[in-house]
């Protein structure tokens, strides 16, 4: 029996990891629904209503009511608790270690249909997801990286039309060039990225801080640790609005985003996702790339205000200090 069995709907991230997870099922399965959101509303249960068996979730956090669980970031795997029940309850749990949700993805179906469409891309979101992109590809600024920064909850028509074209065997060579116009857009904005990640970063103790929060820009960690170089050996990206919503993808919550620079060619050492999941419980992901919404300091549910930001920042800052010791990898 095929672990889509009963699968009606795919709850997936909205990068280009979770998008390709989820082509990759709806190759196995066209009828699928798929809706695109972010890892908060999954962990503040405001997902919960559409969540059942009949789902099954890619490159986001565990919930124990849907009936396929598709992942591979640390923070979000199940306990052998949880996992267990969940089990004998006839959730099926692929939990990986693997580069790249898609990629587990890729592993589980690839004996239940033809996926050779999707072998060309497989490497590239494995190299994105992982750090694994190299600083001359990252600077060259291919058109596949243009279309992975293309993908937004701010466009759910785009985030479809990509899905469709991936899953249905459309090539990758292809699929550029149907989006070739905005793709050169955004190659010609990455200007406006970096004036703006250059204008807003500080390097303390070999934390690139990026402030580009209330300025609607938005931007990963390959940037700024392109841009810091060597002297980085993380990167803290705050961003959003401090009267954003999680809600509300056109004005997003007040957040950070932490990223190991995977540029100065040595593995690093610390797992990042201490940062993301210190102030916030519904923070985490991978030890080299993470995400969390700023808190209020007085750790209570108002909206935020000001002073809360940069209690937060002192806050990761502090325990960053203290990395040789409180956040070495396992």
């Amino acid at each position: 029996m095929s672990v889509l069995e009963g699968i009606t709907r795919v709850v997936a991230d909205s990068d280009l990891d979770g998008l390709m997870a989820a082509a990759v099922l709806k190759a196995c399965k066209p009828e699928v629904e798929v809706i695109f959101t972010h890892a908060a509303l999954v962990r503040s249960g405001t997902l919960d209503g559409i969540i059942d068996r009949n789902t099954a979730i890619c490159d986001l956090p565990f919930h124990p009511a849907c009936g396929l669980y598709l992942d591979h970031h640390m923070t979000n795997r199940p306990t052998p608790e949880q996992e267990a029940v969940f089990t004998a309850d006839g959730g099926i749990c692929h939990w990986r270690d693997t580069p790249s949700a898609a990629r587990a993805a890729f592993e589980l179906m690839r004996n239940d249909v033809d996926l050779s469409h999707l072998e060309e891309i497989m490497p590239i979101v494995d190299a994105l997801d992982s750090g694994g992109i190299s600083f001359e590809i990252f600077m060259e600024d291919p058109p596949i990286l243009r279309l992975s920064r293309s993908l937004s909850l701010r466009e759910p028509d785009h985030l479809q039309i990509v899905l469709d074209q991936f899953a249905t065997g459309m090539l990758v060579d292809d699929i550029l060039s149907f989006h070739s116009k905005r793709l050169d857009e955004l190659g010609d904005q990455r200007s406006i990225q970096t004036m703006h990640v250059k204008q807003n970063t500080v390097i303390t103790d070999g934390l690139a801080i990026c402030d580009l929060s209330n300025s609607g820009i938005r931007t990963n960690g390959y940037l700024v640790t392109a841009l810091a170089g060597d002297e980085a050996i993380a990167c803290c990206v705050i961003h959003g609005w401090d009267d954003g919503s999680i809600d509300d993808p056109s004005r997003p919550a007040l957040g950070a985003s932490f990223y190991a620079n995977s540029f100065r060619g040595e593995k690093n050492p610390y797992d990042l996702s201490k940062l993301a999941t210190l102030l916030d419980e519904t923070g985490g992901g991978h030890a080299n790339a993470c995400g969390c919404r700023v808190q209020p300091a007085d750790s209570t549910d108002r909206a935020i205000q000001a002073g809360d930001k940069e209690y937060n920042l002192a806050k990761w800052q502090n325990l960053w200090s203290r990395r040789h010791t409180d956040m070495l990898r396992d």
